[in-house]
């Protein structure tokens, strides 16, 4: 296994905290005093910026391509002609796919199917082996969602065979765009979209919007359709894809939730999230981001995401129920098949963590022969948390290849880190794509070694001498008073929150009174307000790693924490939600 680099656990005195500056002169008056405090931290300047409604989205016209790509669609819609959908194997592509399938057997397309490549078996992306096997089923169209940017070879493939190609996708263009009849993506540098962050199911939600409108004023179908309907899963694969919240993101997702609260969603959301034990009418951003969202990509990672958009897919309750269910045990499976792959990847890098080598990589690159494809992904997010520092874990893929997924942190840019190395070593990587804060590569086993030290050089280049990711930010303290269901209740509604637009944490001095272990990583706790005295139920998810046993746990601490309303048994009251505990 190649590895390096510190390791930034909770409790490690290498955090840091520094608090989000706000200028309390253009809080907006009229809210609660802490969501205000909040809002202003992050740009709020106006009711306008608060208002969420579905109004405030960006026209669905100003998304380039979107014209040709209505055209292309009409060109489809007649009885001799059969539209093939191909998505991704994660919650995005379960999603963008389910909708685009939804959408246009709505407005009577007479032939609509769907295929997710296996990720063992095919890889990501419309490659060319995945467009044999759609072409035997005769499609005129293939629409890819939240993938085909980068599918150079597969694209050319479809159109030899006379197969249209309409690649919808969000990922970053290489320097060379696909032949595909249309491209439909924000990030293609002659866009001038106004927001750049959509996911994938964004993108296909604004194709068929449009598709939809333009259908309108002929077809009786069209009419009776309100892809708007569809938002909640536009909600959850954005939240789950954990693409940056943008205010057009934010309508979106906000847009979605409301639906979601009102019990207008689809039966397979439903019965995930009451498979989890959520409340329908208090849904919010965490519940789709980790509840439901882990549960879907489950399929995609150890079986088929087949289980998941058929889930999303079906209109009946009991067959959502049973589908739910196997995706609620395949996601037990893959919580284990991870627990395993992060033990050993954090005894590679443990003895790291308070030597004279703690601060040698910026970069981290894992490997392990028996590690499983579809879980490296988890597993170099869970050590990015860490170690607070970019990390690449790898596992085999067949034909002494590795496929390896990155994962970063705020400040670094890692498709563009593993642009610099394709562009410095132009033979080291296979093939690569993502965005800000993740993607996927593929390179030869022998490679690793070399990238490792590649993946260092470039991480360190693009952090130059920019504030280390060991930093933390949050809101600032809260005063005992401000410490209340009230306030919690105030930011839960307060949101959606996620990435660009973080939940908001704060920090303060507490005395740990009581501690103990649950449901083995988690640390239930009583927090004492250090001035007043004052005791707070508190829980740290995930605060142990795989195989890790509690030490003893300091008296007083500066803790970093979210307020949470933790309804239980009937009985509703405040719980922080602690990030950090430090010494």
């Amino acid at each position: 296994m190649a590895a390096g680099g510190g390791l930034a656990v909770t409790g490690n005195p290498a955090v840091r905290v520094q608090r989000r500056p706000v200028d309390r002169s253009n809080a907006l008056p009229g809210l609660n005093p802490v969501l205000a405090r909040v809002y202003a931290a992050r740009g709020v300047r106006s009711p306008r910026d608060i208002d969420l409604s579905l109004g405030e989205m960006l026209p669905v016209s100003s998304l380039q391509g979107i014209d040709a790509a209505i055209e292309l669609l009409m060109a489809h819609r007649s009885p001799q002609r059969r539209v093939m959908v191909i998505g991704d194997f994660d919650a995005d592509g379960a999603t963008s796919t389910a909708l685009a399938v939804r959408a246009l057997r709505s407005m009577e397309f007479s032939h609509v199917d769907y295929l997710v490549p296996n990720r063992s078996e095919f890889g990501y992306g419309l490659t060319p082996e995945i467009v044999a096997v759609a072409a035997a089923r005769r499609p005129t169209l293939i629409i890819t969602v939240d993938n085909g940017i980068s599918s150079l070879q597969g694209v050319r493939r479809a159109r030899e065979l006379g197969i249209d190609v309409l690649v919808t996708d969000h990922h970053l263009p290489g320097p060379e765009l696909p032949n595909a009849n249309v491209i439909v993506n924000p990030n293609c540098q002659q866009g001038e979209f106004g927001s750049r962050s959509l996911a994938g199911v964004g993108v296909i939600f604004y194709v068929c919007a449009a598709l939809q409108r333009a259908l309108a004023a002929s077809s009786a179908a069209a009419r009776a359709t309100r892809v708007a309907d569809w938002l909640d899963l536009v909600a959850l694969g954005t939240v789950a894809d954990l693409v940056p919240l943008d205010r057009n993101n934010r309508v979106l997702v906000a847009q979605g939730l409301s639906r979601i609260r009102a019990g207008r969603c689809v039966p397979g959301l439903r019965a995930l999230m009451q498979l989890a034990g959520r409340e329908l009418g208090s849904a919010n951003s965490a519940d789709l981001g980790f509840t439901v969202g882990p549960r879907l990509n489950a399929a995609g990672r150890i079986d088929d995401m087949s289980i998941g958009i058929q889930c999303l897919l079906t209109d009946d309750e009991s067959t959502a129920r049973m589908l739910a269910a196997r995706l609620d045990q395949l996601n037990g499976e893959r919580r284990a098949i991870e627990a395993q792959m992060q033990q050993t990847a954090l005894a590679a890098v443990r003895h790291l963590r308070d030597g004279p080598l703690a601060d040698a990589r910026r970069g981290v690159t894992l490997y392990e022969a028996d590690w499983h494809q579809g879980i490296v992904g988890l597993v170099a997010s869970r050590i990015k948390d860490r170690l607070r520092r970019p990390v690449v874990a790898f596992a085999r893929a067949g034909d002494a290849l590795l496929r390896g997924s990155a994962r970063s942190v705020a400040g670094v840019h890692v498709r563009d880190v593993l642009a610099r190395i394709d562009a410095l070593h132009p033979q080291l990587i296979v093939r690569f794509g993502g965005h800000a804060m993740a993607a996927g590569l593929t390179l030869h086993e022998e490679q690793i070694e070399t990238f490792a030290e590649a993946f260092d050089t470039a991480v360190r280049e693009a952090q130059g001498d920019a504030i280390r990711a060991d930093v933390v930010e949050t809101d600032g303290e809260l005063s005992v008073e401000e410490l209340s269901l009230q306030t919690a209740a105030a930011l839960r509604d307060g949101g959606p929150w996620g990435p660009l637009f973080p939940e908001p944490s704060f920090d303060g001095q507490f005395r740990l009174s009581q501690a103990r272990v649950v449901g083995e990583r988690h640390l239930k706790l009583w927090l004492e307000h250090c001035e007043s005295g004052r005791r707070f139920d508190a829980i740290a998810f995930g605060y142990l790693a795989p195989g890790e046993v509690l030490q003893r746990l300091p008296g007083d601490a500066r803790v970093v924490y979210r307020l949470d309303v933790n309804s239980f048994r009937g009985e509703t009251r405040l719980q922080l939600l602690v990030d950090h505990l430090i010494c």
